[in-house]
């Protein structure tokens, strides 16, 4: 038997503290309130003196901390089970947009704004309805794209001017808008409209739309995208859209940790 590492390729040997150390981790999660050191020893069968220095290692580490004589989690755990439950939010919404992109016959969309840049949190992939390939980065294009208008017209002025700045209007198809002037004005369509409109101003051959929705006080938007030849749907596409969106898809948004 081939031995790597002082262990068998087949048969691993397991570091007996950090299966201890993980036995006392669950054993935290049992109790939201706390449990103290000794109640810990008992229900995972470890001598006390272990773990009181399982306890001070994890504590060190920030993965537990000590309140009033009990042990919860700390900061160190608490940022692992927010990855975790950001991943299972980004799943459910996947799920959600996926379904909704089935019955649209279309590439469904989900972004927030967040620190000063667009997010595409999440976007269907379905072969027959692919998403708009991202061919100029779409952080620096809002100005050109349903998503990033119906995002940049959410924001307050002094938010928006910023973003400009940063990222100046620029043509990238024969049918992006020509100047900040043009954007300012398409911007108002768009928050008296409540929807973001665009034809091939992002990418030949595709036409989008976006609709706001409530996310806390974030700014996010639902989108979708449809090959030009079927420009006649977006119209009913979007209204269908946003039907779902109160029906469903933004109490998923709500969940998504922003």
């Amino acid at each position: 038997m081939a031995i790597v590492n002082g262990e068998s390729a087949s048969h691993p040997t397991l570091i007996g503290s950090v299966q201890r150390a993980l036995r006392l981790l669950e054993a935290v999660s049992a109790h939201p309130d706390g449990a103290p050191a000794k109640q810990l020893a008992r229900e995972i069968g470890l001598p006390l003196p272990t773990t009181y220095h399982l306890l001070r290692t994890l504590t060190h580490e920030g993965y537990l901390r000590r309140e009033n004589g009990v042990f919860v989690f700390g900061e160190a755990a608490e940022a692992i089970g927010q990855v975790g439950a950001r991943r299972r939010q980004r799943v459910h919404i996947a799920e959600a947009l996926a379904m909704a992109g089935r019955e649209l016959g279309a590439a469904v969309y989900f972004a927030v704004y967040r620190e000063g840049e667009v997010e595409v949190v999440a976007v269907t992939d379905e072969p027959g309805r692919p998403p708009v390939e991202e061919w100029v980065d779409f952080r620096t294009t809002a100005h050109a794209h349903a998503i990033g208008q119906c995002l940049l017209a959410q924001l307050d002025e002094n938010a928006r001017k910023e973003h400009l700045s940063r990222y100046p209007v620029q043509s990238i198809t024969p049918f992006s808008v020509r100047s900040e002037d043009d954007l300012l004005h398409r911007l108002d369509t768009v928050r008296r409209g409540q929807v973001a409109f665009e034809h091939q101003e992002y990418a030949l051959g595709t036409v989008c739309s976006a609709i706001p929705i409530q996310v806390g006080a974030a700014a996010a938007a639902l989108a979708v995208s449809l090959p030009v030849a079927e420009l006649h749907r977006l119209r009913n596409v979007t209204t269908r859209l946003r039907k779902m969106a109160e029906a469903t898809l933004t109490t998923l948004a709500f969940s998504i940790s922003i």
